[in-house]
Formats: C-alpha cells, sequence, structure tokens
C-alpha cells in the first residue's frame, strides 16, 4: 500500500518538482496550492505526512498546522521555508510541526527528514496506545520516573507530600533538566485535583501574539489565523493543574492577564465580550532568578507573590549522585526498548566515570548519555569505551593540600572544602576523605543547607 502525501505550495514549478520526486519514491502524492484547499482535502482524507510552504496566497502554513492540532490530526508536519523565514519555521516545531525544510531542498535531507517523521509517528501512536491500555500510567510495566533515595531529594518528596493537599500555588526552582515537570505532576497527582486534566505549558514557546490565545482561548474570526473558536489551557484544564514551564519566559503584557485570570479565577477569550469562569491551580517552574528579573522590569512582582506562595528547589544531578545509577538503569530500560536493544548492565568504570561527571545538562543529560551508550554497547554492557565524552570531560577532584576532615571545627572545614568544589559535594567529600552519606549527615548536623 501506498504512503500518502499532501503538498502544499504555491510556487507551481516547484510544487511539481516534489510531486514528481515523492512519485518516483512511490507515494501517493496530492499537490494544491492554497489553504482553502488544505482545510478542504485535509477533513476529507487522511495523509501520512504533510509538507506545506510557510507563505501561501491566502495564509500560511502555521494558520494550517494550528487548524490540524486543533482538529487532533496529528500527521507529521514538515514546514518549508526561504532562509529569512526560519525563525518562525523554528516556531511552527513549537506549535507542532515536526521540522522545517531551507529552499531550495536537498533529496538527501529531505529523505533523512521524512524516515525520521514517520519513524516518530510510529512510536507516537504506539506510546498513545500504551497510555490507553494503562490507567496506571505505566509503560509496559516501567513506571515514566523512578524516585530517587538522597537525602536531599527526599527532602523534596517531603515538601511536595506537605503542599499536594493544599490549594497553594507552587514555584518549582531548579536548573534545566532537573526534572522540574515530574515534581509538578507529583504534586498535581498527591492533590484532590488528580482526577481532573494536568496540562503542560511551554512558556518559552509563547509570543506576545500567541500567548493569549494559547492560555484563554479565542474566538473566530477574532484575528487573521482565527479560523474556528479555541478553548484555552485554563479552560482545558478546568477542576485541574496548570503547569507554566519555564514562567520567566512570559512576555510582560501576558503577565498581567494571567495576573488578572488567577486572582479572578475567571479568563476571557481573544476577541469575546464574557468571561469563562476557571477553576484551576498553578504550578509554576524556572530556572530563573525571578527576583532578579523583577529588579530588571522583566517579570511582574505581583505575579512573582502570586505563584510563589509555596516554592520548592529540586536539586541538580551533581548534587544527588547516589541517584545517579538508579536513573541510570531506568534510561537504559527506556533506550532498550526505544532501540531495540537488551543491554543488561554498565560496568563498574562506566559507572565511575558517570559519577564524576560534572552533569551540566542534569537528568536529561544523563538519559542522552545512555541512549547514546547503549546504542553502541557490545556484549550487552555499557562499557567505559562507550562514554567518550564523558572521559574527556570528567571533572576530577582539584589537586589540593591536606583537607581531609580534622578534630576541631568541622563546619569550617566542611565549608571551606564546598568553596574549594564548587558546590559539588561528590568533590567536597572526597577532598574532605569521607563518603558523601557521613558529609551530608555532618552538613545535617551543623545545621548547613544541603541543596
Amino acid at each position: 500500500m501506498l504512503r500518502k502525501i499532501l503538498i502544499v505550495d504555491d510556487d507551481v514549478a516547484f510544487g511539481v518538482m516534489l510531486k514528481t520526486w515523492f512519485q518516483r519514491n512511490n507515494w501517493e502524492t496530492v499537490l494544491i496550492s492554497s489553504l482553502e484547499q488544505a482545510l478542504q482535502v485535509s477533513a476529507s482524507s487522511q495523509f501520512d505526512l504533510i509538507l506545506s510552504d510557510l507563505r501561501l496566497p491566502d495564509g500560511d502554513g502555521i494558520m494550517f498546522l494550528t487548524h490540524l492540532r486543533e482538529k487532533k490530526i496529528m500527521t507529521p508536519f514538515i514546514i518549508m521555508t526561504g532562509y529569512a523565514d526560519v525563525q518562525t519555521a523554528v516556531n511552527a516545531i513549537k506549535l507542532g510541526a515536526f521540522d522545517y525544510l531551507k529552499k531550495p531542498i536537498i533529496p538527501e535531507i529531505l529523505q533523512q527528514k521524512i524516515e525520521l517523521a514517520l519513524t516518530q509517528d510510529m512510536t507516537d501512536k504506539k506510546d498513545n496506545k500504551d497510555k490507553r491500555d494503562k490507567d496506571d500510567k505505566k509503560e509496559k510495566g516501567v513506571a515514566t520516573m523512578v524516585k530517587g533515595k538522597s537525602p536531599v531529594i527526599q527532602r523534596v518528596y517531603t515538601h511536595v507530600s506537605l503542599v499536594a493537599p493544599t490549594k497553594m500555588s507552587v514555584l518549582v526552582l531548579g536548573e534545566s533538566g532537573t526534572g522540574k515537570e515530574y515534581i509538578a505532576r507529583m504534586i498535581h497527582d498527591q492533590s484532590g485535583r488528580k482526577d481532573k486534566p494536568f496540562i503542560a505549558v511551554d512558556c518559552g514557546s509563547l509570543s506576545m501574539e500567541l500567548a493569549p490565545s494559547e492560555l484563554f482561548g479565542h474566538k473566530k474570526g477574532s484575528f487573521t489565523s482565527a479560523i474556528a473558536d479555541k478553548r484555552g489551557v485554563f479552560e482545558e484544564a478546568k477542576g485541574g493543574t496548570v503547569f507554566l514551564d519555564e514562567v520567566g519566559n512570559l512576555p510582560y503584557e501576558v503577565q498581567k492577564q494571567l495576573l488578572r485570570a488567577l486572582q479572578e479565577q475567571k479568563v476571557r477569550p481573544v476577541g469575546s465580550a464574557q468571561d469563562i469562569d476557571v477553576d484551576v491551580r498553578i504550578v509554576a517552574a524556572t530556572n530563573e532568578n525571578l527576583e532578579k528579573a523583577i529588579d530588571e522590569g522583566r517579570f511582574r512582582q505581583d505575579l512573582y507573590h502570586r505563584i510563589n506562595e509555596f516554592s520548592i528547589d529540586v536539586p541538580p544531578l551533581r548534587d544527588r549522585i547516589d541517584d545517579l545509577e538508579e536513573f541510570a538503569y531506568h534510561f537504559l530500560k527506556q533506550a532498550n526498548a526505544e532501540l531495540g536493544k537488551d543491554v543488561k548492565r554498565i560496568s563498574d568504570e562506566a559507572l565511575d566515570i558517570m559519577k564524576q561527571y560534572q552533569w551540566d545538562g542534569n537528568l536529561r543529560e544523563l538519559r542522552n548519555v545512555i541512549r547514546r551508550a547503549t546504542l553502541f554497547a557490545e556484549n550487552n554492557e555499557i562499557s567505559a569505551d562507550n562514554l567518550p565524552v564523558l572521559k574527556n570531560k570528567t571533572q576530577k577532584a582539584p589537586e589540593v593540600e591536606d583537607l581531609a576532615l580534622k578534630p576541631g571545627d568541622e563546619k569550617e572545614q566542611i565549608l571551606a572544602a564546598l568553596k574549594k568544589a564548587r558546590g559539588n559535594k561528590t568533590v567536597a567529600a572526597k577532598l574532605l576523605q569521607i563518603d558523601r552519606k557521613t558529609l551530608y549527615n555532618k552538613m545535617h548536623l551543623y545545621g548547613m543547607d544541603l541543596t
């Protein structure tokens, strides 16, 4: 059975060239030249792939993409664009496009992106089926995330259990890749709203023009690309939780609208004259210093206090190295399933290299490293040779004369070691010639901040 593609481009010569190429590669091809035709065809036919120019005579590819996603049509979508429109194409990816292609199109790159898009689509369909089949939110018996056991993360879990049953807005702080959304989901799952929607919003992808529509909805005809009524995130999540990821990136004017929505529990869709009552809990997250952003006039102080009724600091991976092995094996299971591998273990040498690494990208970086290592692993084991990047960048303990812990003012000695290690507790423990558990116990004894 031939795969079917929809090509939308008003450049007739270019469109015919693309159609010929796809037909030569065993695709059933439909070529059209306008947004109106695209809306009609997509409503009556199903496609395996959609390739759309950004600029169309009666609209643009983003309008078409928005319409499809609002109709829950998740066909892989690739935007074609000239060089000057690359940033717009990147924004399209944030709206749900799989990728973009710069004109003139190179056939080899086109073929590569098509294969990736179709592979991703098959993976997404499988994941959606797994989610429907598993009410316990597990994929093939493997939890989507594991809990760490280190003292610092146990403290975070304690704070989650305290605040989750309340109505308080929570601000989750931490570096990129530390698992802030996972903490937000824990708060939702342990709250009285757990049976209602949890909707995550990437505030970094919301422009001044897009944000009000995405958050509060819009009425048909309220602006150029508003080709149908749209329910906003707040209305979709009614009774549940809205997770505002990287909230510091919200445009300043949108912050004012968000504050009103939170204070009054009402939203007004773009183009509407009436408010809609909503009942949502806000969990926000950021890796930015919002107090500094307030001083610089980039973030509203009143909104900061509204979303920061309770804050939780998620520690970086380098401060919870005790959890690394557990997460590494968790990501190994995921990589095995994704790559069709059967890697059983991680060598002690590989684990030691990982435990000495700085992990600026935190859990996200660890997951990517494990995926690559799993791909190259031989003899069902991840070895040190499978970690070339880490082997070249591993952070070693600084060579310092005699910082071993001695009887006396231990607190000052610990502070000196932490300063020398730039806050890395694994390195500090080596400098003090004690293990991490002993270091944590002593820090707790002296009332020192474990985070």
